[in-house]
């Protein structure tokens, strides 16, 4: 059976106000935790991943990437196994097991995704958890696969999705007006095209060869 990539979305609830508080309690770092993923219950993708698998590569990815520094993930995922330095947006400084739930701690760098994933997040804009691996699965009821034990599990990516029911993160004080539903992606689209712009700017200063 050949792997194919497996993307599978999860809740992360951060408001504003933890990254306010997360950066004046570390000297300016953003450092954010909750639940990158879920073993044994059918996710939104209709995919089951059996705890002992995911046990599996979460204690390999702990012992490899997490103790060497390099847990990064990017924002938005891209539809490749391999993460992209130059979109990195953050790293996983640990992750442990809270009954099914695997846990995170999430620091967010200060790359120019990263300072995306900052101006968003302290927006309240609604994000997702993204699992990225490779695996095969098999179908075990009409609507539900299981992922095999030839997973691999590549990465977590911070990711909007609005197709994805349920899988984002909640913004402190939302309205519920259709205005506000309108208005939240023109907000993300101005937030990201301010700061590439500012990026450019900063690289093409008169007088600069």
């Amino acid at each position: 059976m050949s792997k194919t990539l497996l993307i599978d979305y999860t809740p992360f609830d951060i408001s504003p106000q933890m990254i306010i508080e997360s950066e004046q309690q570390n000297n300016g770092r953003v450092i954010v935790s909750g639940v990158l993923q879920r073993a044994g219950a059918k996710n939104q993708n209709g995919r089951v991943y059996p705890k002992d698998i995911l046990m599996r590569e979460v204690n390999e990815y702990k012992k490899v990437q997490i103790s060497e520094r390099r847990a990064l993930g990017e924002l938005d995922h891209p539809d490749t196994s391999v993460v992209n330095l130059a979109n990195a947006s953050h790293n996983i400084l640990d992750v442990w097991w809270n009954g099914d739930d695997v846990m995170g701690k999430v620091e967010v760098l200060s790359t120019p995704s990263g300072n995306i994933l900052k101006e968003l997040l302290r927006s309240g804009i609604k994000l997702g958890i993204s699992s990225r691996g490779l695996g095969s699965v098999k179908q075990i009821s009409e609507d539900t696969v299981a992922v095999q034990n030839d997973f691999e599990l590549v990465c977590w990516d911070f990711v909007s999705n609005p197709s994805t029911h349920g899988a984002f993160m909640k913004p402190m004080n939302e309205s519920v007006g259709s205005k506000i539903k309108k208005d939240k992606f023109f907000k993300v689209n101005t937030i990201i095209s301010e700061m590439l712009c500012d990026l450019t700017c900063k690289c093409s200063l008169p007088g600069d060869n």
